[in-house]
C-alpha cells in the first residue's frame, strides 16, 4: 500500500509522513486552540474540514470501499479525512475502534498549522511536524503558548492541493482534479490562489476580513476566514444543526451565471428553439468539482403559458428524486467491465466529463412545439440546480426516507415569447446576464493576499 499511496509524490525531494510515524499525543485538540483563537475555532466548526471524518456519507462510503477491496483503501482514504489518525497509526482499523479524540476532529487546527512542507500534489502529500512551532501566513505573530513562524506554503494553492487532488490508488486514474483544473486556469496565471476565494468573505473576489488571529493579538486589516466553505450544503447544514449551510448556498449562487435565449415571437404549430448558456463565472476550478461522479449540477427548464399550463419541461425530478431528461454536469466513470460506476475504487476509466472549466460556457438547446391553445405571453424559466449526491445513492446507503438531499437553486434566468410574461416574485428577467457582468468585473479585481 505504501507504493500505491505515494504514487503522485515520487518526484518530490521528501516523502509524506507515513502511517504510524507519529503519536496522536503529539497534537493538541481544537478546544485547546480555542482558548486563544475562539473566533477562528468557531469558523472552523462551520467548515467541512471539521466534519471530514465524522461526515456520515463519507463513513458509509469508506466502509463500503474497505469491504469491497479487503481494506486496500483504508489508509488511502483516511489520510485526508483523519490525517492525525493515519500518521499516529490509529486508522486503520477503518471502523474507528482505535481512533483518539484528537484524530476524530478531522482536518483540525493543530494538524493544519504543523504541516511543515509539501511532498507533492494529491493523495495527502503532506509532511507533518507537530511540536511547539505553529506555521501560518503571518511573519509577526508571537505567542506566549507556542512558537509562531511564517511559512510561505500556507499562501500557496499547493497547500490545498496536497489533498484536493485524488488519484486512484490502483491505477492512478484522476478522481478529483480540483487543484489540477485550477493550475491550468487563468486564475493560476493571474496568481489567484485557493485561499483568495475560500478564505475571504468575497467568495468570487477577495474582500478583506479585519480582525484578530488571537484574543491577545493586534487587530489586522485581514485575517483569513477559516470557514473555508465549498458547496456541500447537504452535510454542512445537517451536521451543524442548520447553523452553517447558508454560506454554502451563497457560494453556489455566486459560482455561475445563466442566460436564456428565446425567439421574440412564435406561432402555433411552430418548433420553438431555446438556448440556455451556463457560464462558470465564479469558480477557479471545474464546476462542479470534488468527487464529481456523485455531484450533480443541471439545468431545469420549464415553459408555461399565461394560464400556467405547462408546455415543456426538462431537468425536473420524478417521484423517486431522479433527474428527468436534464443534462447533468459531472464525471462518468466505468469499471473494469465497461459498466458505469459511482464507486471510486472500481473506476478504471473516465467515460465522460462535461464539467465547465473556469470562465467557459456550456450551451444547451431545448425545443418544443407551440400548441394551438397556448395563451400568450409565454414564460420560459431556466434554473441552474445543484445537489451533493443523487437521492438514489443516499437512499441506498442510509435507507429510503432517512435523508432528503436538498436541491439548491444556484441561479435563475427568464425569457418571454409573444409579449412580456410575468416573472415570479423576487426574480428579474435577464438577471443571469447582469450577474455575469458583475462577476467578470469582480474576477478582474481579484488580488493576491500577501499577509
Amino acid at each position: 500500500m505504501a507504493t500505491i499511496l505515494f504514487i503522485t509524490c515520487t518526484a518530490s525531494a521528501v516523502e509524506p509522513t507515513g502511517f504510524g510515524e507519529l503519536s496522536s499525543e503529539d497534537f493538541v485538540s481544537n478546544s485547546k486552540c480555542a482558548n486563544c483563537h475562539a473566533i477562528l475555532r468557531s469558523q472552523l466548526d462551520s467548515s467541512m474540514h471539521a466534519y471530514a471524518y465524522s461526515d456520515p456519507l463519507y463513513q458509509k462510503e469508506v466502509l463500503l470501499a474497505s469491504e469491497d477491496t479487503n481494506g486496500q483503501t483504508d489508509e488511502f482514504c483516511s489520510r485526508c479525512h483523519t490525517p492525525i489518525g493515519v500518521v499516529s497509526g490509529e486508522v486503520p482499523p477503518i471502523d474507528g475502534s482505535m481512533i483518539s479524540d484528537v484524530a476524530s476532529e478531522g482536518v483540525q487546527c493543530d494538524f493544519c498549522h504543523t504541516v511543515s512542507e509539501s511532498a507533492g500534489i494529491g493523495d495527502g502529500g503532506f509532511v507533518s511536524s507537530p511540536g511547539d512551532v505553529k506555521w501560518g501566513s503571518l511573519d509577526d505573530a508571537p505567542s506566549a503558548f507556542h512558537g509562531s513562524e511564517f511559512n510561505g506554503l500556507y499562501m500557496e494553492a499547493e497547500y490545498c492541493g496536497m489533498c484536493h487532488n485524488v488519484n486512484s490508488p490502483f491505477n492512478d486514474l484522476p478522481l478529483d482534479d480540483t487543484y489540477t483544473s485550477w493550475s491550468e486556469s487563468s486564475y493560476a496565471e493571474e496568481g489567484v490562489v485557493c485561499q483568495d476565494c475560500h478564505m475571504s468573505p468575497g467568495i468570487t473576489h477577495f474582500e478583506a476580513a479585519p480582525g484578530r488571529s488571537a484574543s491577545s493579538s493586534p487587530k489586522r486589516s485581514h485575517i483569513p476566514v477559516h470557514e473555508i466553505v465549498g458547496g456541500n450544503y447537504f452535510m454542512l447544514n445537517l451536521l451543524s444543526d442548520g447553523k452553517a449551510g447558508d454560506a454554502a448556498v451563497e457560494r453556489l449562487q455566486k459560482a455561475a451565471t445563466l442566460e436564456v435565449d428565446v425567439p421574440e415571437y412564435a406561432i402555433s404549430g411552430e418548433d420553438v428553439s431555446i438556448k440556455v448558456s451556463v457560464t462558470n463565472s465564479g469558480a477557479g476550478h471545474k464546476l462542479p468539482t470534488g468527487i464529481s461522479e456523485i455531484r450533480q449540477m443541471w439545468v431545469s427548464v420549464t415553459v408555461t403559458d399565461a394560464d400556467g399550463l405547462l408546455l415543456y419541461s426538462s431537468g425536473t425530478l420524478d417521484g423517486e428524486g431522479d433527474i428527468e431528461d436534464g443534462i447533468i454536469y459531472h464525471t462518468v466513470l466505468s469499471d473494469v467491465d465497461g459498466g458505469v460506476t459511482t464507486k471510486l475504487w472500481e473506476a478504471e476509466a473516465i467515460v465522460s466529463d462535461n464539467r465547465i472549466l473556469p470562465g467557459d460556457t456550456a450551451v444547451e438547446s431545448h425545443s418544443f412545439v407551440m400548441p394551438e391553445d397556448a395563451v400568450d405571453p409565454i414564460l420560459v424559466e431556466a434554473k441552474l440546480l445543484y445537489r451533493s449526491a443523487p437521492q438514489s445513492i443516499v437512499d441506498e446507503l442510509f435507507g429510503k426516507g432517512t435523508y432528503e438531499v436538498p436541491v439548491i437553486d444556484m441561479v435563475k434566468a427568464y425569457g418571454s415569447i409573444n409579449g412580456d410574461a410575468e416573472v415570479p416574485s423576487g426574480s428579474t428577467p435577464g438577471f443571469g446576464a447582469i450577474l455575469l457582468i458583475f462577476s467578470l468585473i469582480a474576477a478582474g479585481c481579484v488580488g493576491r493576499i500577501l499577509k
